[in-house]
C-alpha cells in the first residue's frame, strides 16, 4: 500500500486552531486520518494506559488531553475497524496519525472515555455494519436491537416499525435522520412520522447513530422509543460495480464512482451512486416492483479550519402490491397464501433532497455546525384493507397523495471549558424545520383511474423552531454527569378544501424537554449508566387544527438503568433495564381519516446485546430484548396494546477475513403478541433463519446469500381488521397478514476498480 502524504503547514494550522493558538506545556494534541482516504476518523479512541485515561476525536478528527503532568506518554489509537497504532507523544510536538483499515479485532473496542458519552451504541452498529449482511437500508435499521420492520405494500412503501412496546407504524415513535435531514414526515398522507428510507443506498450507509428512549436533547420531535440518525459515507476507498439477482426476477445493480481518485496531499472526496433495483416478488400477482437511486457528495477540508459537506440524491420508485390477505380465504381456499383479494393495491413514491454542512473550529478551539437542507418528496398510494365493507359495489379501495417542500437549518456551537479542576462541554443548538404539502388528499376510488369521493382533501403548513443546551460535567476520571433543557416551539396551519366556511386557523404550541444523565467507569471495561427524560411526538396537523391544539405534544417519561461491560477483552455486552410512560398516544388513522386516542400507557423492559469473537476469524452476536407492554386507563384483561411485540431476538455466527472466503448464519425471531386489546387475536411470531457466503479477491468479491433457508410459511405484517369478502352477506373481523418471503436465494458480483 502506497504512502500518503499531506501538507504539514495545513495539519499544523488545523491544529493550533482547535487548540489556544499556541501549544501550552502539558498538553498532547493531534489529528487521526484514515490512512486510505485521507479522511478525519471521528470516534477514534486514545488511551493513555499509564494514566488510564483518555479521550475521543472529534468531527475533523482532532483530539487534546490537556494538564498533563509529564512532557511524554505512550498512547494507543483505535477504532472499530483500523489497525491500533502505539505511538509515543510529546507535549512540545502534535500528533499526526494515519489508521489502516483492517479486519475487525474487538479488543480493540473501548468501553469507556467516550468524549460523546451515550455513543457506544453507534460502535456497536459499526461492528454490526461490519459482520451482518444487508440488502437494503431497511435491514440497517433493523440492527437496532430490538427493532423489527414488517413490509405491506409491495415493497416500495416504509416499513413498518416495531421497537420497545411499540407498534411504531411508520415512525410515530423513532426519529430518523440522514445526515441530519429528517426523514420522518410530519401530517404525512399514510400517517404521522412516515419514514421511508429506500431513498438511502445500503452501500454508502458508514454507520447509524443510535440510541433508545428519550435521553438525548439534540433529538426532538418522535423521540420516545429513540432515535436513528444514519451517517453516510465521506469517501470511497475505491470504485466499485455491483450486480445482483435472485429468484422472484429479482435482478439490481449498483454503481459506486471515485470522482476525484487518492491524490497525495489531497483531503478532498467527491463521489457518486447509482442504484438500480427490480423483483416481481414471490406473489402470484407480481409486484413489478422497480426503483432509481442516484446521490452524489462532496466532503474536504476549506482552507484550515473549515470542513464543507455537499450532497444531492434523488430516488424514484412505482410497485404494484396484494395488500394484507383474510386468514379466512386461505383456509377456505379462495385463495392461496401468495394470491389476493385486490391486487390493485400499490403507488409510486419519489425524493429529491439537496443538503450542505459546513463545521468550523474557531481560534479559541470551539466549533461551529451550520446545516441547510431541502427536500422534496411526492407520494401516492392505493390500499385496500376492508374490501367491500363500506362499499359493497364499488370496493373500499383509497388513495392517499401529498407533494410536499421541507426547507430546514441546524446550528449548533461546541465548547470546552474548565470549571475547576474539572472538565465541561457544553453545545448549544437551533433547529427550525418547515413543511408545506399541497393537495394532502384521501380519496374513495374504484381501479385507481376512478375518484368517487373525497374523505380528507387540504394545504398543510408545519413549523418546528427548537433551541437546547447540552451539558457535560465530567466530575473527574470516572464520573460524569449530563444534563440537557430542550424547548419546541410548533405553529400547525390547514386549509381544508372540503369546507368553504372553514376559516382556517393556525394553532400554536410547545413543550420543554428536560435531561439528566450519569456515567460511571466502575473500571477501564466497565461502564454504568442512568438515563432519564423527556420525550415527546407531535400529532397530524390536520388533527390539531379542528381540537384548537388540546393535548397535541403527548410527553414520554422514560428510565434506563445499564451498563455496558467487557468482561474479556473479546466479549462486549450491554444490559439494560428500562422504564417508559407516554401520557397520550394519539393515533391518527390515515386510512380512514379517523383519530383513535389509545390513552396513556406503560412499557418496561429488559435489553440484552452481546458481540464475541471467538477467533480471529469467528464472530458471535446475540440480542434478546423483553417488553411488558400496557394501557393505563383500561381493565386488566383489556389493556394489551395490539401488536406491540413483547420479545424480539436475533443472532449468528460471522467469519471474517481480510480475502477469501466467509460466511454468516443468522436467527430472526418475533414472539407471539396480542393483535388486539384484550388479547383474543393473536398476531403469530416467527423464527427464520438467514446465511450467506462471500469470496473477496482483490479486484472482485462474489457472493450467495439465503433468506429463509428452512422455509418457514410467516407472516410479515398482521392486522386484527374487519372486512367483508364480495360474496359474504355479513363483515367478519380476524386476523388479516403480508405473507412472508418464502425460501429466497440471490448471487452477486461486485468488481473493483
Amino acid at each position: 500500500m502506497k504512502k500518503r502524504y499531506y501538507p504539514k503547514t495545513m495539519l499544523l494550522g488545523l491544529l493550533l486552531l482547535l487548540h489556544t493558538g499556541l501549544l501550552c506545556a502539558h498538553d498532547i494534541i493531534g489529528r487521526v486520518l484514515n490512512a486510505q482516504t485521507g479522511e478525519a476518523i471521528a470516534g477514534a479512541t486514545i488511551f493513555i494506559p499509564a494514566l488510564q485515561t483518555g479521550t475521543t476525536t472529534n468531527e475533523l478528527g482532532a483530539f487534546s488531553i490537556k494538564d498533563l503532568d509529564g512532557d511524554q506518554y505512550e498512547l494507543s489509537i483505535s477504532f472499530v475497524g483500523f489497525l491500533t497504532q502505539n505511538v509515543q507523544a510529546n507535549t512540545s510536538e502534535p500528533l499526526d496519525i494515519r489508521l489502516e483499515p483492517t479486519v475487525l479485532d474487538l479488543s480493540e473496542f473501548v468501553v469507556n472515555n467516550q468524549r460523546d458519552l451515550g455513543k457506544t451504541m453507534t460502535l456497536i452498529n459499526k461492528i454490526d455494519l461490519e459482520l451482518r449482511p444487508t440488502r437494503s437500508s431497511q435491514d440497517v435499521l433493523r440492527m437496532i436491537p430490538g427493532l423489527i420492520t414488517a413490509q405491506h405494500a409491495g415493497g416500495g412503501k416504509a416499513e413498518q416499525i416495531f421497537l420497545r412496546g411499540f407498534d411504531i407504524d411508520h415512525g410515530t415513535d423513532i426519529r430518523v435522520t440522514v445526515d441530519g435531514m429528517p426523514v420522518n414526515m410530519v401530517s404525512h398522507a399514510h400517517g404521522q412520522g412516515y419514514a421511508d428510507l429506500h431513498f438511502l443506498i445500503p452501500e454508502l450507509i458508514d454507520n447509524v447513530d443510535f440510541n433508545k428512549g428519550p435521553y438525548y436533547t439534540q433529538q426532538g420531535d418522535f423521540t420516545t422509543a429513540g432515535y436513528a440518525n444514519f451517517n453516510t459515507r465521506n469517501a470511497l476507498s475505491r470504485s466499485s460495480i455491483k450486480l445482483e439477482t435472485g429468484r422472484f426476477d429479482t435482478y439490481r445493480a449498483v454503481g459506486l464512482l471515485d470522482l476525484l481518485g487518492k491524490n497525495a496531499g489531497s483531503q478532498q472526496n467527491a463521489y457518486f451512486g447509482s442504484d438500480l433495483t427490480f423483483s416481481n416478488g414471490p406473489f402470484e400477482s407480481p409486484q413489478n416492483f422497480n426503483r432509481i437511486n442516484l446521490m452524489g457528495k462532496y466532503h474536504g477540508l476549506i482552507g484550515s479550519d473549515q470542513v464543507l459537506t455537499v450532497s444531492l440524491s434523488t430516488f424514484s420508485s412505482r410497485w404494484e402490491a396484494s395488500g394484507q390477505i383474510p386468514d379466512r380465504a386461505v383456509r377456505s381456499g379462495l385463495i392461496s397464501r401468495f394470491g389476493a383479494i385486490d391486487d390493485n393495491e400499490g403507488g409510486n413514491t419519489s425524493r429529491t433532497n439537496a443538503n450542505i454542512q459546513l463545521l468550523k473550529t474557531l481560534d479559541n478551539g470551539d466549533v461551529l455546525r451550520n446545516q441547510f437542507f431541502y427536500v422534496k418528496n411526492k407520494f401516492q398510494l392505493f390500499s385496500n384493507f376492508t374490501f367491500f365493507l363500506n362499499d359493497p359495489v364499488n370496493g373500499d379501495e383509497i388513495r392517499q397523495t401529498e407533494d410536499r417542500d421541507i426547507f430546514g437549518y441546524n446550528l449548533s456551537y461546541s465548547a470546552e471549558r474548565k470549571l475547576g479542576g474539572m472538565s465541561l462541554r457544553t453545545e448549544a443548538g437551533l433547529n427550525i424545520r418547515y413543511d408545506k404539502t399541497k393537495g394532502t388528499d384521501l380519496a374513495h376510488t374504484r381501479r385507481r383511474n376512478t375518484l368517487i369521493s373525497y374523505a380528507a382533501l387540504g394545504d398543510i403548513d408545519q413549523l418546528n423552531a427548537a433551541l437546547y443546551v447540552d451539558e457535560v460535567l465530567k466530575l473527574s476520571d470516572r464520573f460524569t454527569i449530563n444534563a440537557g433543557l430542550r424547548f419546541d416551539q410548533f405553529s400547525f396551519g390547514y386549509v381544508n378544501l372540503l369546507d368553504s366556511l372553514y376559516d382556517h386557523p393556525v394553532v400554536a404550541a410547545n413543550t420543554v424537554s428536560p435531561k439528566l444523565n450519569f456515567y460511571y467507569n466502575a473500571s477501564p471495561s466497565v461502564q454504568v449508566y442512568l438515563k432519564s427524560g423527556l420525550g415527546f411526538h407531535s400529532n397530524d396537523a390536520r388533527v390539531v387544527v379542528p381540537q384548537n391544539g388540546v393535548e397535541i405534544l403527548p410527553k414520554a417519561y422514560g428510565v434506563d438503568f445499564g451498563a455496558f461491560v467487557k468482561p474479556l477483552p473479546n466479549l462486549f455486552l450491554n444490559v439494560a433495564a428500562w422504564f417508559l410512560d407516554l401520557d397520550q398516544e394519539f393515533v391518527y388513522v390515515g386510512d380512514e381519516a379517523v383519530v383513535e386516542p389509545s390513552g396513556k400507557t406503560r412499557r418496561y423492559g429488559l435489553d440484552l446485546s452481546a458481540r464475541y469473537q471467538a477467533t480471529k476469524w469467528l464472530f458471535v452476536d446475540l440480542d434478546m430484548n423483553y417488553t411488558r407492554p400496557r394501557s393505563r386507563e383500561a381493565a386488566e384483561g383489556e389493556n394489551f396494546i395490539p401488536l406491540a411485540p413483547t420479545f424480539t431476538s436475533i443472532g449468528g455466527l460471522t467469519t471474517k477475513f481480510a480475502k477469501g472466503l466467509n460466511g454468516s448464519i443468522r436467527y430472526r425471531h418475533v414472539a407471539d403478541r396480542p393483535a388486539n386489546e384484550n388479547n383474543t387475536v393473536t398476531a403469530l411470531g416467527y423464527t427464520l433463519l438467514d446465511g450467506g457466503l462471500t469470496y473477496t479477491a482483490r479486484k472482485a468479491e462474489f457472493g450467495l446469500s439465503f433468506e429463509n433457508i428452512l422455509n418457514v410459511d410467516w407472516n410479515e405484517a398482521q392486522f386484527d381488521t374487519e372486512s367483508r369478502l364480495f360474496n359474504e352477506p355479513n363483515s367478519v373481523s380476524e386476523l388479516h397478514y403480508t405473507p412472508g418471503t418464502p425460501f429466497f436465494a440471490k448471487v452477486s458480483a461486485t468488481f473493483f476498480f
